[in-house]
């Protein structure tokens, strides 16, 4: 396995870019498939995923924080983020000024929300109040 990689985490962080590649590709595409707020939601879903795929991903989620891995991971997916709120903006379906950097820092449990049986069911749960709270006021 360490064949091409020099290390583990070299390793992790090349898997995790491919699916950093396939998060950013999936904005458009959602947003050419669903409703905004569905393609929204839909995609924090695969975000959740990744962070508790079987391919270590939620340490490599990890690594990439690190402070000298995230101005390289970061900026494309926040774009992407945004391109999925300025969206559910223009349909008035998240409130104005939602950041896309704010919204990454609110789902960043995500990939921290632990294992277990109930583990989908409990994303779902938190993904429903968080796309709740970015609804417009009525």
């Amino acid at each position: 396995m360490y064949r091409h990689f020099p290390s583990r985490e070299t390793l992790l962080l090349a898997v995790y870019r491919t699916d950093v590649e396939a998060l950013i590709a999936a904005a458009a595409r959602l947003l050419a498939e669903h409703e905004p707020l569905e393609a929204l939601r839909l995609w924090l879903t695969r975000l959740a995923a990744y962070g508790h795929g079987d391919r270590g991903a939620s340490q490599a989620m990890e690594a990439a924080t690190r402070p000298d891995l995230r101005s390289h991971f970061h900026p494309p997916v926040a774009a992407a983020l945004d391109q999925l709120l300025t969206a559910c903006g223009d349909a008035q379906q998240v409130r104005p000024g939602t950041d896309a950097d704010e919204v990454l820092l609110l789902v960043s449990f995500l990939w921290k929300a632990g294992s277990g049986p109930d583990r989908q069911g409990r994303t779902e749960r938190l993904l429903r109040i968080v796309i709740d709270g970015l609804r417009p006021f009525e």
